[in-house]
């Protein structure tokens, strides 16, 4: 699809109604690449627009989308958010939820990733906001990436996978 050399960095952009067939497309090429998500394949572009939706932001690389991130707000059932409001900083914070973050298998390199996190990053700072996010286990690359960006793990869970649970680590974006 993509070789590195072709252009140094993806592009991210807020996303448009207009991007969801691309979205759900990238996300269906993750799925089967990487089980990720373990929900939300069956109707992808559902999947994307959760209900509570803050912000959403796609990377493109020459004029393609190949990868999203959202912002939503918190839910009871967000397991990273109840560990940080249990916490003297978190009962205290405006929080959103950083979550269904991927970018294609075959444009991956091009650092997507890493500059949809620095997005919504900057934009939940600049509103006053304080992220979390839970990451399965397995998903290793998303830890490392979080990691590198200063989050700090606030907790563990368990995620339903839709054939059980898996472990999942709760994160915490930096202190701005």
């Amino acid at each position: 699809m993509f070789e590195p050399h072709q252009q140094p960095t993806s592009v991210v952009r807020p996303r448009s109604e207009d991007d969801l067939p691309a979205c759900a497309a990238v996300l269906v090429a993750v799925y089967e690449a990487d089980g990720y998500p373990v929900e939300g394949v069956a109707e992808p572009e559902a999947w994307l627009t959760p209900t509570g939706l803050l912000q959403a932001w796609v990377a493109e690389l020459a004029g393609e989308v190949i990868g999203h991130v959202c912002l939503t707000e918190p839910t009871d059932t967000d397991a990273a958010a109840t560990v940080f409001r249990r916490t003297p900083e978190g009962s205290a914070a405006d929080i959103a939820v950083l979550g269904r973050l991927f970018v294609h298998p075959e444009a991956r390199g091009h650092r997507a990733g890493e500059l949809l996190t620095r997005t919504a990053m900057n934009h939940a700072t600049t509103h006053g906001l304080r992220l979390v996010l839970d990451v399965m286990e397995k998903d290793q690359a998303a830890i490392r990436l979080y990691e590198r960006l200063g989050w700090h793990r606030i907790g563990t869970t368990d995620h339903d996978s839709g054939h059980g649970l898996v472990p999942a680590y709760c994160y915490v974006s930096p202190t701005p």
